[in-house]
């Protein structure tokens, strides 16, 4: 900014909104031309103008070569095309460019041989104030320089001389400066050069590993390497003497390691290398001079590596695709995709950068006030109204250059990366907007040490300093200023590597006070924690987090729990987390009422694709804080998938404005569905068989105890049998407690355990699968039981797209993946393929897979389920047989499952072949080759993406029957059908509690463990 301000005149102007510019007829012809040659005959002798009196008619002369109207023909009004934008700051003086045009260019002049990178500097320092145009163009009358300034792009630059004018193609680029900025966009992209570095980096690094240097001491060498190369192209690290270094170098690889040490020497504290005077770096990453040696090849592959163009790298990916390369256990997602930026700004947008905009517009309103009342003051309140007004703004500084950023598990950085440039970006507008009120310009304050991390991985730790080292430096060019100097690193010891959740001596981890929690903690399911961090470590941790995080939660609500803690003691104030989706249900929504209880969920994003550890996964995004405010009392929009809503529920549905509350994650257990509901049999080994070596078996003489191997062979089902066609699999089942002596007994089935299941069980950490090796790692002993007296059993793929339900018979062994219902009656069987249950479930239930399927489970989704009054699952199906409901349910249900069978299995298609033996299901076989491939279409999962119409009226039928069950008109609303059941189900959960209760005899609350949790267990909503 030059010249200095006046201590207070007016208050700033606003100026209006934005319209778009008229667009130019090509018919148009009344602009004045000047060709080429008349150009340089006016311009060339003008080397004595000044830059003021001379800019504004050059820039005229510059329209009139390529046929554009001037900026006071084209927007007399100055709102989106002017000279000296800016200039209406508080005390007058230049603007921020002597030329802008919204959406097009910024652009300064300088006067002939005068410094140009000084103009450059001068529109980076007030691009955010000039909404960041594409193109900033300097020029002094004699060369015209264009700077592309797209964002996620690589810097160009193209240069036009006097002389250059008469081509065309120069021509044509001021052309498109006025008329299409796009055409000068860079081809190649930050992210393009950032993944040929990350590889050239990745074959060096691989080069070391190889010849069996350790690990980290060849992480940290390849970051000083990966410094120095960006430091070099930045024009820190002067000469190109890093370069010059491996050239020298390249065909005398024996002096690499010796040259580089004295390099890092240098780097630590300053001093020379040779004949060029490097700065003083460390840091922390020059702490020492330690470096490694490199054959000829490596200094080649470095060399390539550094002929890059390492300035332009683009940090909020790097740290990712770097680890990749440093560390072994993810050498394989090298060339995978990453998480990118504008995933990570639904999270950092509205945790830092909406409320503390929001709190600026606020102080800024403030400001304007005693602005407006100094000009209607008498003239000794005058001075006081202005100190009053700029003590408001350094207020407000103090506390942005205040805020501290936490990851606490940062990984390489990414987040932290984007949470400092947002913080610095937000400093900058602020301080620019200072200026228009005439406010002390002072030096900016906000820099890495805002950011605080927490990694377990030194890899990402080393990473996320040099992510954030590079950022800022990257920050400071960009917007025309210096980098800092003496030394050019901070010590970066907020960045910490250990655990975030528990001490090594197993107590809980704390965490550094922060005003912001942000990140993207590690997603490991409740299955995977024990084989991936030790029996040992998950015990600890759940017994430390018990009460608070559930012991079939997943790793990553850990650190959901922790956040809601640090907000809940004040020592943060808003969080913003990434999680798998299946947070939103089962045991890890615990963790999310127990945030709705104590706070709220203020933004969130249910369902949206990721990128974790190079595979694609769905991720819930959740923003979290206080129960009303933001920062300093201002409220903030919730919003759910970027819409307005009044309310987020913990299963991340919401309220909409206007509507009744319809919290499904209220919803209880209920009593009469205990009992009926299982999974099936966890296998842990391959004791499935085809179904040619089961009936071979089946026809061998009997056991030596006068048993056949029918005994301990059953068909088998998964959940794609039901969705698609039967696989004819079978199953070796020694039951639930049969012994090893006995299960012997049947020779070919337990020779075949012995050789195909044995060996694996051998290496189980769990004794009890270990020593019993020939049963089932979990029998289902109470589904079995449940099952005993029926002829036929409901059963329902655990995951699947369309929620279908079956009979099968009861000689069928189903899989883990398959929940079954242990009834045989047509009535409860329609009731659970009713929209009803349907939706319900939907809600309900989790997701799995980058499929997003919906995951059907007996505790939430079945359980949790009510029933039509006097049709609940734990009455006998005879008591309600006369029931006309029940009966009408009953017949819509036959009708279906009669139509999709003829539809499934076509007797012209399909014969029908007794089994080898008594008592098993009927066979169903092609009848011949054609047959069998118009079978494979004919799936349930393709009969429900079809729908036909005579499936749909099935339905309807069925779905009226259900309703008229419930009481219900045929046609209620989704909505007001869930509010309903969700009515029906409290209404039974307490009456539940209120029978449990005088069940003890005084009215207490009952003794029995079981009944205490299931009575008393966490209840989610608000604390009252």
């Amino acid at each position: 900014m030059r010249g200095k301000m006046s201590a207070l005149k007016r208050p700033p102007s606003r100026e209006p909104a934005f319209e778009s510019p008229p667009v130019s007829s090509p018919q148009e012809t009344s602009l004045p031309r000047i060709t080429p040659r008349e150009f340089k005959a006016r311009w060339q002798p003008a080397s004595n103008l000044k830059e003021r009196s001379a800019s504004q008619s050059h820039f005229n002369d510059v329209c009139a070569l390529v046929g554009e109207k001037t900026p006071v023909e084209a927007d007399p009004d100055g709102t989106w095309y002017t000279f000296e934008k800016g200039a209406s700051k508080v005390g007058g003086g230049k603007g921020w460019a002597d030329v802008w045009k919204k959406g097009c260019f910024a652009w300064e002049y300088k006067g002939k041989h005068k410094d140009m990178n000084a103009a450059l500097s001068q529109l980076q320092r007030y691009a955010i104030a000039l909404d960041n145009p594409p193109l900033l163009v300097v020029s002094d009358m004699e060369t015209i320089i264009i700077h592309t300034n797209f964002n996620n792009c690589i810097h160009e630059e193209h240069r036009i001389t006097l002389d250059d004018l008469d081509a065309p193609e120069a021509r044509q680029k001021l052309k498109w400066l006025f008329t299409n900025a796009d055409k000068l966009k860079p081809h190649a992209t930050t992210e393009i050069i950032t993944k040929q570095a990350a590889e050239a980096f990745a074959k060096v690094a691989q080069r070391l590993r190889d010849k069996d240097f350790e690990g980290h001491r060849v992480a940290h060498f390849m970051t000083k390497l990966l410094f120095c190369m960006f430091a070099e192209d930045v024009g820190i690290l002067p000469g190109k003497v890093f370069t010059g270094l491996l050239e020298s170098v390249e065909h005398r690889p024996g002096r690499f390691e010796g040259k580089v040490k004295v390099l890092f020497a240098a780097m630590k504290s300053g001093g020379d290398f040779g004949v060029v005077d490097i700065p003083w770096f460390n840091g922390g990453l020059f702490d020492d001079d330690d470096a490694l040696p490199l054959d000829q090849e490596g200094i080649r592959q470095t060399l390539r590596a550094a002929q890059l163009d390492w300035s332009q790298i683009e940090p909020s990916i790097f740290g990712t695709l770097f680890e990749r390369g440093l560390d072994p256990s993810k050498r394989s997602q090298i060339g995978a995709h990453y998480t990118d930026s504008q995933s990570i700004r639904r999270i950092i947008e509205p945790v830092i950068k909406e409320p503390i905009e929001a709190e600026w517009d606020a102080t800024k309103r403030d400001i304007d006030v005693l602005f407006t009342k100094s000009i209607t003051s008498k003239r000794p309140k005058v001075a006081k109204l202005y100190k009053a007004a700029e003590a408001k703004y350094e207020g407000f500084l103090r506390r942005l250059t205040g805020f501290r950023v936490l990851d606490a598990a940062c990984g390489s950085g990414n987040f932290l990366y984007l949470a400092l440039i947002e913080l610095k970006n937000l400093e900058h507008r602020v301080r620019l907007e200072g200026e228009t009120y005439g406010f002390h310009r002072s030096f900016y304050e906000v820099g890495p040490q805002n950011v605080i991390g927490i990694e377990v991985n030194d890899y990402a730790a080393e990473l996320a300093r040099v992510t954030i080292w590079i950022g800022e430096i990257q920050w400071m060019i960009k917007n025309g200023m210096g980098y800092s100097k003496n030394p050019v690193l901070q010590k970066l010891e907020q960045i910490e590597c250990r655990d975030a959740i528990m001490n090594v001596d197993g107590s809980e981890a704390a965490w550094p006070a922060a005003d912001f929690i942000i990140g993207n903690p590690p997603f490991l399911g409740d299955k995977k924690m024990i084989a991936e961090l030790g029996e040992k470590y998950v015990g600890q941790l759940r017994k430390l987090y018990a009460g608070r995080v559930p012991g079939g939660a997943d790793l990553v609500t850990y650190w959901f729990e922790k956040a809601r803690t640090e907000i809940e003691a004040g020592r943060a104030k808003l969080a913003g987390l990434v999680a798998t989706n299946s947070i939103r249900g089962g045991a890890n929504r615990e963790v999310l009422k127990r945030i709705c209880a104590s706070g709220r969920i203020y933004n969130a994003w249910s369902d949206e694709p990721w990128i974790n550890e190079g595979a694609a996964v769905r991720v819930s995004l959740l923003c979290f804080g206080p129960e009303e405010e933001h920062l300093n009392g201002i409220r903030e929009v919730v919003r759910l998938n970027g819409q307005s809503v009044a309310e987020i529920y913990p299963d991340l549905t919401a309220r909409q404005e206007g509507a009744r509350s319809l919290d499904l994650t209220t919803a209880k257990q209920l009593t009469e569905n205990k009992g009926c509901c299982f999974q099936g049999p966890v296998k842990v080994g391959a004791f499935d068989i085809p179904g040619d070596l089961a009936r071979r078996w089946l026809l061998l003489p009997s056991n030596p105890n006068g048993e056949p191997n029918s005994k301990v062979l059953r068909p088998w089902v998964n959940g794609m049998d039901i969705t698609r066609r039967s696989s004819d699999t079978w199953i070796i089942d020694y039951g639930v407690n049969t012994a090893e002596v006995d299960a012997a007994l049947y020779e070919a089935p337990f020779e075949y355990v012995r050789q195909h299941v044995k060996p694996a069980r051998d290496k189980n950490r769990d004794e009890g699968r270990k020593r019993n090796w020939w049963l089932h790692g979990r029998s289902a002993e109470d589904m079995r039981k449940a099952t005993d007296n029926l002829s036929r059993y409901i059963a329902t793929p655990r995951v699947a797209k369309h929620r279908l339900f079956v009979w099968l018979d009861r000689t069928v062994l189903p899989d883990s993946a398959v929940v079954v219902i242990t009834r045989d009656d047509d009535t409860t069987f329609g009731i659970l393929h009713s929209r009803f249950h349907e939706m319900w479930a939907l809600r309900m239930c989790t997701f799995l897979g980058v499929g997003n399927d919906p995951r059907y489970t007996p505790t939430t989704t079945f359980e949790t389920f009510p029933f039509p009054a006097g049709l609940m699952p734990n009455i006998s199906t005879t008591d309600y047989a006369a029931d006309p409901r029940a009966q009408a349910i009953a017949e819509a249900t036959r009708r279906l499952v009669e139509l999709r069978d003829a539809w499934l299995n076509p007797p012209e298609l399909v014969m029908r072949e007794p089994e080898i033996v008594p008592d098993f299901p009927v066979r169903l076989l092609p009848v011949d080759a054609h047959a069998a491939i118009e079978l494979k279409k004919r799936t349930l999962t393709n009969l429900y993406n079809l729908k036909p119409q005579w499936l749909v009226q099935a339905h309807r039928k069925l779905n009226e029957a259900v309703a008229a069950a419930y009481g219900w008109d045929a046609d209620i609303q989704d909505e007001e059908a869930l509010r309903r059941l969700l009515e029906l189900n409290q209404k039974r959960s307490v009456a539940a509690v209120v029978r449990l209760k005088k069940s003890t005899g005084d009215g207490k609350s009952p003794n029995k463990p079981f009944q205490r949790a299931f009575i008393f267990g966490y209840k989610g909503g608000k604390k009252k």
